[in-house]
Parts: structure tokens; C-alpha cells; sequence
């Protein structure tokens, strides 16, 4: 089944190459010139000469280093967040309007507003955290307040512990809402990592870059850039997958 799974998702996207090289000569021959959109050979031409650069590196590295950075905080704080509301009641109906604001705030509002007290260097680990904390934050709270209250009860009866209770009965029980959050959180953080990048220009970011060809009208690098973004979303998501347990029981991306 598996390399089943693998011809055609192959077949596929040599079928949505074929489309994008048959755009491309529609639109040559209508406006003679690739201008607007690149021929496949193209892109992968520009993309070949990027990766051969120090700075193509430098950008990649710089932009992974901070967006990560800015994830692994939103789900920090997003843990702590999602504990504090799932056992204070005040603390619940304190933050729950704010992390909706959050989450229905569009990022380039976000990224406007910041760029006026935070450097740009450090502006898309910001958009990055703020992104990923209401989501870890309701899973969390979601996970702890559906533990089984049987299991609560019967620790209760036996007297057991707080660490004992937080060991066998919450974490088993918030685990699998918390490891869904973090996968999904994990692709709005990286997109809107970089998308405050495009607008913040720091220096030496994938987002800069592929403003700086697109301003140049640089259509291959452009396309070539985006290929990168896709491939690195890609790897982090494939690594993320090995790095956390699968789910099981309750957990769901409903949740999220």
C-alpha cells in the first residue's frame, strides 16, 4: 500500500508539473516572454544556482533559527497558559477573549503593529509564538478538563499525590490533545513566520529574499524560493512526526 501511496503521489505531481509547463508556454506565447510565470526548468535552474551561495544558507538558517524559537515559546507558554485555565476559573475567563483576538487577528496586523516596538531581526520568532499559543493553549486546557473523572475520583479515595495524579492520570490524558496542537501549530507557525519576514525585510531571511525577487521581478528565484519554503515545511513536519507520539484515544485535530 505504501509504495501504492508513493506512485501516485509521484504521478501526481508530475501532473501538476505538466500543468504548470503548459501555463507557462500558453502565457510565452500570448505576451512573448516567461516573465509572469517561469517554465518548471526555470526555477529549478534558479534554485540550483541558490543553494551553491553562502548567503542562501546564512538566509535558510538565520529563518529556521528564529521561527522555531518563536514556536518553542508559544508552546511553552501556551502549556503554561492551557494549565492555568484549565484549573483557575478566573484565569479562563480572563484570557479566553484575548486568545481569540489571537487567533482571528490577521498576521500582517499583527506584524504592522509589532514592527513599531520589536526589531525586525526578532519580529517573525514574535509572529511565530503568538501564533502558536492559543492553539497549544486550548488543547491544553481542552486535554486536562477532559480527564476522566472516575480516575480523578478514585485518586481522591486512595489519597494519591499531585505528582502521582500528574504523572498516570493528566499527562496520559492531555498528551495526545497537546501533541495534535503542536503538529498543526507547527505549520501556522512557519507560515506566519515567514510572512513576517516579507513584510519586516530583516536581514538575511528567506522572507527577505523572496520580497527582494519580487521586487527585481526575479520570477525564477521567486519560484524558487517558494520551492524552498515548501521543502523545508515539508522536512520540519516529517521530523516533527518522528519526534512526537502518535495519538491515541481522545485526541483529535477537533480540538485545535
Amino acid at each position: 500500500m505504501r509504495s501504492r501511496e508513493r506512485l501516485a503521489t509521484a504521478a501526481a505531481v508530475l501532473f501538476w508539473l505538466a500543468v504548470w509547463q503548459t501555463a507557462a508556454a500558453v502565457l510565452e506565447e500570448r505576451t512573448g516572454t516567461t516573465l509572469l510565470l517561469p517554465y518548471p526548468a526555470e526555477a529549478l535552474a534558479r534554485l540550483l544556482e541558490l543553494v551553491q551561495e553562502r548567503d542562501f544558507w546564512l538566509a535558510v538558517g538565520h529563518s529556521v533559527g528564529r521561527i522555531f524559537s518563536g514556536y518553542a515559546s508559544g508552546v511553552v507558554l501556551g502549556c503554561a497558559i492551557g494549565i492555568a485555565s484549565a484549573f483557575l476559573w478566573p484565569v479562563r475567563v480572563l484570557l479566553r477573549p484575548l486568545l481569540g483576538v489571537i487567533r482571528a487577528t490577521p498576521v500582517a496586523s499583527f506584524v504592522i503593529v509589532a514592527l513599531v516596538w520589536i526589531r525586525g531581526g526578532q519580529l517573525s520568532a514574535f509572529i511565530a509564538c503568538l501564533m502558536v499559543l492559543p492553539i497549544i493553549a486550548e488543547n491544553v486546557e481542552t486535554g486536562l478538563r477532559e480527564t476522566d473523572p472516575a480516575l480523578l475520583e478514585m485518586a481522591a479515595v486512595f489519597q494519591v499525590g499531585w505528582g502521582r495524579r500528574l504523572r498516570y492520570i493528566y499527562l496520559p490524558a492531555v498528551l495526545p490533545y497537546l501533541t495534535a496542537g503542536m503538529r498543526v501549530a507547527l505549520g501556522f507557525g512557519w507560515k506566519s513566520g515567514i510572512a513576517g519576514e516579507v513584510i519586516a525585510i530583516p536581514s538575511s531571511a528567506i522572507g527577505t529574499e523572496l520580497y527582494r525577487a519580487k521586487v527585481v521581478l526575479d520570477m525564477p528565484g521567486l519560484f524558487a524560493w517558494t520551492a524552498v519554503i515548501i521543502a523545508l515545511s515539508a522536512l520540519i513536519e516529517w521530523g516533527m512526526l518522528r519526534l512526537l507520539p502518535e495519538r491515541k484515544g481522545g485526541g483529535s485535530d477537533a480540538a485545535v
